[in-house]
């Protein structure tokens, strides 16, 4: 699993970070991957690289006409993403040292979510447990 865990801690910029990424993206997804959004904080550095690798990489803008908080709508499936994978436990804080482990609680989660769409269960979260008591 790729992940900026290594870059969180040190005074990396987002573009170094992102350059960085996307190399190991490249490395490790075996070419699997041919598209990857982007913050508009990224700058033409990280599209630049990515077409190199062979992955192209949009920039999400936002829409300079709308005022205060508007959803996008490919940005908030990341959004959604985070907010599933809060749900569980070991995934609130970084209780994690190493990236392996943290990624291995990542797949778990996942895996979790999966299994309850695909079977139509719904059991209840850590939250909702402690809300019942």
């Amino acid at each position: 699993m790729i992940t900026a865990w290594k870059y969180r801690h040190r005074s990396v910029s987002g573009n170094t970070a992102g350059i960085a990424l996307l190399s190991e993206v490249a490395v490790n997804a075996g070419g699997t991957v041919s598209k990857a959004l982007a913050d508009q904080g990224f700058k033409a550095q990280v599209v630049t690289h990515g077409a190199d690798l062979g992955i192209d990489v949009e920039i999400v803008q936002r829409n300079p006409q709308h005022k205060g908080f508007v959803p996008q709508s490919k940005r908030w499936r990341v959004e959604q993403t985070y907010g599933i994978l809060i749900l569980h436990r070991r995934l609130v804080r970084d209780y994690e040292h190493r990236p392996s482990s943290s990624s291995s609680r990542v797949y778990w989660a996942m895996t979790h979510v999966m299994v309850r769409r695909l079977t139509g269960a719904n059991t209840p979260t850590w939250r909702e447990a402690a809300v019942a008591a």
